[in-house]
């Protein structure tokens, strides 16, 4: 009996724009490393917390934090017109968040500077925004699209000019981390392509506060041991500095 016959379609534009993504997160010398956290307490809190805020808050805002009080964490590698680093005085993370699109859950990418100066609230508040908002209305979305859109030469040029050519201009547009995460679904990523410095991910946050966090690195910027400690220290802000905004919010609800 002959096979049915399929059919091809052109690639939809969120596509185009993760095959960008894709292809200069290829040539990226990124490596993982993870550390597993115990969290029990800030669990506990944030189930009190009023309103609760979303695991994808809490772990950029620790992590922001660490890159704030890190410089190593918010340099970059540019390429061209020789080798080098760039410096950026400020943390900008930029937040994959699947919304719909044509019909179809796809990616897109937010932008948020200085998450470590922000509550919470606004931050979990930024992300429903951006996965809500229509597309019209949103910036950030539009230029998005509207690069996808481009042909696929132009858009090449445009991404390597972004990556390698102005460590200012790669920071406004890419940010100085990244954060990849679908531990809401049930499931985790072992190694998330990326093309920042660092690239934060988590699993699921069990019961007891255990939870695998892991951070992808450019290797020509920095080593793992830097990673490793600043992995370390996000724990601490976790359990201190995030664990107090989490009762506070609670006592704010009950005053």
């Amino acid at each position: 009996m002959p096979q049915p016959t399929g059919f091809t379609m052109p690639l939809p534009l969120p596509r185009r724009l993760m095959s960008d993504y894709l292809h200069f997160a290829a040539g990226i010398p990124s490596v993982p490393v993870q550390w597993r956290m115990h969290l029990p307490r800030l669990v506990e809190a944030r189930e009190q917390a009023v309103p609760r805020p979303g695991w994808c808050a809490i772990f950029t805002k620790a992590w922001a934090v660490v890159c704030a009080r890190s410089a190593p964490l918010r340099r970059a590698y540019l390429a061209w017109p020789w080798p080098r680093l760039y410096q950026h005085p400020i943390t900008s993370a930029t937040i994959a968040i699947e919304r719909p699109y044509g019909g179809e859950e796809a990616i897109f990418f937010h932008q948020i500077n200085r998450p470590e100066e922000k509550s919470l609230t606004e931050i979990d508040a930024r992300l429903h925004w951006f996965k809500d908002r229509p597309f019209a209305s949103a910036a950030g979305l539009r230029r998005q699209l509207r690069l996808a859109a481009m042909p696929l030469p132009l858009r090449r040029l445009l991404w390597w000019w972004t990556l390698n050519m102005s460590g200012r201009l790669r920071t406004r547009f890419l940010g100085t981390f990244g954060v990849s995460a679908y531990a809401g679904l049930g499931g985790e990523s072992l190694h998330p392509q990326g093309l920042l410095t660092s690239t934060l991910s988590y699993g699921q946050v069990g019961g007891d506060g255990s939870v695998n966090v892991r951070v992808v690195y450019d290797h020509r910027t920095l080593d793992g041991g830097t990673i490793a400690r600043g992995l370390a220290q996000m724990e601490r802000v976790l359990e201190h500095e995030i664990l107090a905004e989490l009762r506070y919010m609670e006592q704010l609800h009950a005053a």
